[in-house]
């Protein structure tokens, strides 16, 4: 009793449901816009993990200044995919009644080529680094101090993308889309630019994450899948569409999993997250947060 109600497990909570936030709020504007389901989403946050660690192990260069390495890189590879693959989906009617269904078929090909490459290159061994690792206390918590740095900078992030989703004009065009696509198209707002601009966005943001977490955590090619599968069920829980409700339950879920874990165990990890998952399916399917069905059309 005295672990679950220590400040350190509340510390790794935040840490792990703003690492999932950050992921989780990606992959639901690229479904809220285009309504593609992107299931290779963790992967990215694979991407941005070893652009860390190579930058940082072949050149020094600290991962907080290859996490824009990170986020270019992942935006650069949203942009190669939009317009080789998916703008000629959005663009015709025909595609576009089943791109959903075919979005899954398509990203689960870039998830197997991203991981089999990644694991070509660099072989399936876990890797990583040591980067402010030293043990700070604050209170009666002990914390790495990358860790910490971890959970400041990405709820510094999650301020700013939902300050970017308020109060900009891209932001708000991405709002309005995801409320109603021919509205926004008959006030003159760029449809495929927007497209673009919400695909380029998810993939760095989970790029971003993937950055911050090589810093305390092993990486591998196979890592992303577990972020996909928390990035799916906080989108269920915040509500399809729902940009801030996926924030906020992304918060929810990190909360949940570390305080379930540290009852139960770690092999529990994903009986709890399914767990949650299927209860919000039966008792609110429309997700917490979630009061109304968002238009597609």
């Amino acid at each position: 009793m005295d672990v679950l109600l220590s400040g350190q497990l509340l510390i790794a909570a935040l840490v792990t449901g703003s690492i999932y936030a950050l992921v989780a709020v990606g992959l639901n504007l690229i479904y809220g816009t285009m309504r593609m389901l992107n299931v290779a989403h963790g992967d990215l946050a694979m991407i941005g993990a070893y652009v860390a660690f190579w930058m940082f192990s072949l050149f020094g260069l600290s991962p907080f200044l290859s996490l824009f390495l990170a986020m270019a890189l992942s935006a650069l590879l949203a942009a190669i995919f939009y317009h080789f693959i998916f703008k000629r989906v959005m663009a015709s009617s025909k595609l576009l009644d089943r791109a959903e269904a075919n979005s899954l078929l398509v990203f689960f090909g870039i998830a197997v080529i991203l991981q089999n490459g990644t694991a070509a290159l660099f072989t399936t061994n876990p890797r990583g680094f040591q980067y402010l690792d030293q043990v700070l206390q604050i209170g009666n918590a002990a914390i790495t101090a990358n860790r910490l740095v971890t959970l400041i900078l990405s709820l510094i992030l999650v301020v700013a993308v939902v300050a970017f989703f308020r109060f900009t004009l891209v932001g708000l065009a991405l709002r309005a889309l995801i409320q109603n696509r021919t509205a926004s198209q008959i006030v003159g707002i760029n449809i495929e630019r927007i497209f673009l601009y919400s695909f380029m966005l998810g993939f760095a943001l989970s790029g971003l994450a993937g950055g911050l977490v090589s810093m305390y955590e092993q990486i591998w090619p196979f890592m992303g899948f577990p972020y996909t599968i928390a990035a799916f069920v906080i989108i269920i829980l915040g509500g399809l569409g729902n940009l801030f409700g996926s924030l906020a339950a992304g918060m929810i879920l990190g909360v949940l999993e570390t305080f379930g874990i540290a009852i139960t165990g770690p092999n529990f990890r994903s009986i709890l997250i399914y767990g949650v998952l299927i209860l919000v399916l039966l008792l609110r399917p429309q997700g917490l947060f979630g009061g109304k069905r968002v238009v597609a059309r």
